[in-house]
């Protein structure tokens, strides 16, 4: 096999490859004796189909496969054989393949660029703060009993009021004409300021359970494009009112979460905040040192690891929705916009570890062993798992591998922080 390698960018490669006659006639024999063992003809018993009467039923599809799997198989062994650093899947062109002839065809492959960080002293960076305010934790507990809060039939009074909770029977329409979800039986509302995809319908104040109370609403810019900015007449009727049932805020409370007193579960929010709030930190610390280097260092970014990110991320984004009930299949989104909403966001993180990677070698950062030893001890203190159990896990190669990349980012990242103007 005959290959030349061609730099086409900082960022492109292209291999030129010709494919033996001999290896071409050796693909295509095996590729008809697969072909004989699956297809049946009269006359023939398996297997013992003539390659003459495969070729004339069967010659451009045979040829087109053997053709891609060359092309798989050559450019592999290229980028093996002179050690190219590729990335994402080939762009092939050419390569028309015939019996008894030579193979040629070309293959554009992104490559890794080589990249030399020039600057990454005295960078300027934000500080961000992680701590945790009394107001932060109070609010959260606020929201804990709430979540607790019961809903209790109101007895002896049918008049509404703003805090009720109220089951209404509901029909609506704009400009005469009915819309989607203008309708609902036995829909739960809030008696508070609000909106009505929040659950909340104010208007509600003064109604009388069982008569009907007609106003208008208008939606919020937030709603669906079918009624967004636009007012709806609604005709609801209370069929009964309801009344939220929050907890007290007290050790009894507080013990009902397994907890032995209200001051320990102010230090578990507490703590609970804390640890999201340093992680944020750490996500937005990394962000910042990213853009800073990247505002420095210009460089071209490969688009195979541009798209390859924006893959994760609508992964990660699709695994929340499906935690949280939703299934993407079902949304009506613009993928293409959506892609490219992701774009810059990705290239910045691609951007980002190509930078920090360029650090690390030219810095000569390593990772000891007491280095994944203490980190390993640092997880299972935050996970409160035992350290023995870690270790096990972290035994297996791929994810020690992770592991000490982690790690080698972090130091890294630290160095630049090291050297770096805080604003």
């Amino acid at each position: 096999m005959k290959v030349q390698v061609e730099k086409v960018s900082s960022v492109v490669s292209r291999l030129s490859v010709e494919v033996e006659a001999q290896r071409v006639d050796q693909e295509l024999t095996t590729a008809y004796g697969e072909l004989a063992r699956q297809v049946k003809m009269p006359g023939f018993r398996p297997g013992k189909v003539p390659r003459r009467l495969l070729e004339t039923r069967y010659k451009s599809e045979v040829e087109a496969d053997v053709a891609r799997k060359l092309q798989y198989k050559a450019v592999l062994d290229a980028i093996r054989e002179h050690k190219v650093p590729a990335l994402g899947e080939p762009r092939f062109t050419g390569g028309k393949l015939s019996p008894g002839q030579a193979f040629t065809f070309k293959a554009d492959c992104d490559v890794k660029p080589d990249v030399e960080v020039k600057e990454w002293k005295g960078l300027s960076l934000k500080r961000f703060d992680a701590a945790v305010s009394d107001a932060q934790v109070d609010e959260q507990l606020t929201r804990l009993v709430d979540s607790r809060a019961t809903v209790e039939p109101v007895e002896g009074r049918t008049s509404v009021q703003a805090g009720d909770m109220a089951a209404i029977d509901f029909d609506a329409t704009i400009d005469g004409k009915p819309f989607p979800g203008s309708s609902g039986r036995d829909y739960l509302v809030e008696v508070s300021p609000g909106e009505l995809h929040e659950g909340k319908l104010p208007q509600l104040a003064g109604a009388t359970v069982g008569q009907p109370k007609v106003f208008d609403y208008t939606f919020p810019e937030g709603a669906i494009d079918e009624v967004k900015g636009k007012t709806g007449s609604f005709n609801a009727t209370v069929k009964t009112i309801q009344a939220r049932k929050v907890p007290a805020l007290d050790d009894a409370f507080a013990q009902g979460l397994g907890l032995e007193s209200l001051a320990s579960l102010k230090e578990r929010i507490r703590k609970d905040l804390e640890r999201s709030a340093k992680s944020r930190v750490v996500v937005d610390e990394r962000e910042n040192v990213f853009k800073a280097l990247a505002d420095k260092n210009s460089f071209e970014v490969p688009n195979s690891l541009i798209e390859s990110g924006i893959d994760m991320l609508l992964e990660g984004a699709f695994q929340q929705m499906y935690q949280s009930g939703m299934d993407p299949r079902q949304l009506s989104l613009d993928w293409g916009k959506l892609r490219e909403t992701l774009r810059p966001k990705s290239e910045l993180e691609a951007r980002g570890q190509l930078l920090i990677e360029a650090l690390t070698r030219a810095e000569k950062l390593e990772v000891t062993d007491g280095d994944v030893s203490a980190k390993l001890a640092s997880l299972a203190e935050e996970s409160g798992r035992a350290a023995a159990e870690l270790e096990a896990q972290y035994k297996n190669p791929e994810r020690l591998n992770a592991l000490k990349q982690r790690l080698l980012e972090e130091k890294a990242l630290a160095l630049v922080k090291q050297h770096a103007k805080f604003e």
